[in-house]
């Protein structure tokens, strides 16, 4: 897997100071997509062991709420298989620290096992490593700078946790439609 960026005290894709890592490979191609070049799945730097390394560091520090995956998609099938393990790392070396992701999949794309677009043996073991998943397309026509943590409304913003228990998307309190 490859990744365009990671940004370090990152405080505009989840609640407080976090570590964003933002992979490439996206099949949505989303109008108005603020980050198009990540739609490519060689585009920047091969994601390794270092990478892993420096971004569990980095959440360590008490100041920092923990880490988002963004993309590019970071639930294309080819980024789940590597994304797992590292999250699986993430909260054993970081416990404590909350983990986000944006993924153009809605929650019952992802949570369907007919649905071979998206769903593979890693997604639930993946998403069930989440704390919070803004979910959906972005749709252009529908954007918004007022919304908090989502870029137009027709996303979600969903507690994974009680999503998993319930058995259907249930939104986070973070899912407010506007900034405060």
């Amino acid at each position: 897997m490859n990744y365009g960026n990671i940004k370090y005290f990152d405080i505009a894709d989840g609640a407080g100071v976090r570590t964003s890592l933002f992979v490439s490979g996206c099949s949505h191609h989303c109008k108005g997509c603020f980050q198009p070049e990540t739609w490519d799945f060689s585009f920047g730097k091969e994601f390794t062991a270092r990478e892993e390394n420096e971004i569990i560091a980095s959440i360590k520090d008490d100041y920092v709420e923990g880490l988002t995956l963004l993309g590019g998609e970071p639930f294309e099938p080819a980024n789940q298989a590597v994304l797992l393990p590292f999250l699986r790392r993430v909260r054993e070396e970081a416990p404590g620290k909350t983990i986000w992701s944006y993924t153009g999949y809605t929650w019952e794309e992802l949570t369907d096992p007919d649905n071979k677009r998206c769903h593979t043996e890693d997604t639930l073991p993946m998403l069930s490593l989440l704390d919070v998943l803004v979910d959906g397309e972005f749709h252009e026509a529908e954007k918004s700078l007022m919304l908090r943590f989502k870029g137009s409304a027709n996303q979600r913003v969903l507690d994974v946790k009680r999503s998993l228990e319930e058995g259907k998307a249930v939104p986070s309190v973070y899912n407010e439609r506007e900034k405060t």
